[in-house]
């Protein structure tokens, strides 16, 4: 098969561009006191929750600190892609690559949240400055009207204590029984020069291979020998010349897109979510952060039936070039 490739931009400064009302004082929201919101558009139902514990019968079970999409339904199919106590698109972890300053390991988790509607398709999860690494951060959840999820995210570090000179996010979607664990996408071995092929991953074990890197990324990973998060920072011999994944359950496809200009990581685990819940992750760092500036970023995810490479190929450069547009 011929891939016909896409442009690969350089990564640009990762300032905030006004995408939630971290940054956008003129967004009127309302503040919740229920700590989930249902939304429905075309074939797709979600969930979004805070960090807080939700027993509901849309939702039954979900435990606390899993913020983010804790159920997302499609028409053709009955049950959650998540696994329901946890979730997708779930803020995970704040770090600097150093197992000395990583006082929790799953900050996001441990404090508080709110979540914030703007309209009926629209909600933010908001959180003030966390206890440890003083990160305010919003991420909006948008549902499209073709059913896909556009998440944008920022944030404001409010004290500066990154000892490698970054600040590492992290992203989590513990996905329910899939009979393939890995996720595909289109690169190659790293600095190969390698043609661009499809290229089906999976990790041997939890922190094994588990993240890839964008095509031209020029800095190398940078944590601790004993940094206990190895999701993080067991990077793997390949490269995405794309920037977005898929992977497949009950003949659904779950497509996760990118903006190039992001320099989003990918990242993997065959069992993140429990025996038989691996994990389709990615993660995002923000080099060189000065003290109460904003930094974000956007990506869109799709649930759909399943397709042929070629089909999911295109549907990917579709939602990239609406991302991009917006």
């Amino acid at each position: 098969m011929v891939i016909s490739p896409l442009t690969y931009t350089t990564p640009t400064p990762v300032l905030a561009q006004g995408m939630t009302t971290l940054t956008d004082e003129s967004v009127e929201y309302q503040t919740l006191d229920s700590h989930y919101v249902i939304m429905k558009q075309a074939d797709i139902s979600m969930i979004v929750v805070d960090n807080q514990a939700v027993d509901i019968p849309e939702l039954p079970g979900h435990r606390a600190g899993y913020n983010g999409v804790a159920s997302l339904k499609h028409s053709g199919s009955d049950s959650n892609l998540f696994v329901p106590a946890y979730a997708g698109l779930n803020f995970e972890h704040i770090h600097d690559g150093t197992t000395r300053n990583l006082i929790e390991k799953f900050e996001p988790r441990k404090f508080p949240m709110e979540l914030r509607l703007i309209n009926s398709n629209t909600v933010e999860v908001y959180q003030p400055a966390t206890g440890n690494w003083q990160l305010e951060s919003c991420g909006r959840y948008s549902l499209q009207k073709d059913g896909t999820i556009e998440y944008s995210f920022e944030c404001i570090p409010r004290k500066l204590d990154y000892e490698k000179g970054y600040i590492g996010l992290f992203w989590a979607s513990y996905i329910n029984g899939p009979d393939h664990k890995g996720i595909h996408f289109l690169g190659r071995s790293r600095e190969t020069g390698q043609k661009t092929r499809w290229i089906d991953a999976i990790s041997p074990q939890h922190g094994v291979n588990s993240t890839h890197q964008p095509t031209g990324n020029e800095r190398p990973l940078d944590v601790d020998k004993d940094f206990p998060l190895t999701l993080i920072g067991n990077q793997s011999a390949l490269e995405y010349t794309e920037p977005w994944f898929y992977g497949i359950r009950d003949s659904m496809v779950f497509l996760q897109v990118f903006r190039s200009a992001d320099n989003i990581w990918f990242a993997q685990s065959p069992s993140g979510g429990g025996n038989g819940n691996p994990a389709w992750d990615f993660q995002w760092f923000i080099h060189a952060p000065v003290k109460g500036k904003a930094y974000g970023f956007k990506m869109r995810a799709a649930y759909l039936p399943e397709q042929n490479r070629n089909q999911i190929q295109a549907t990917a450069r579709k939602q990239l070039k609406l991302l991009s547009a917006n």
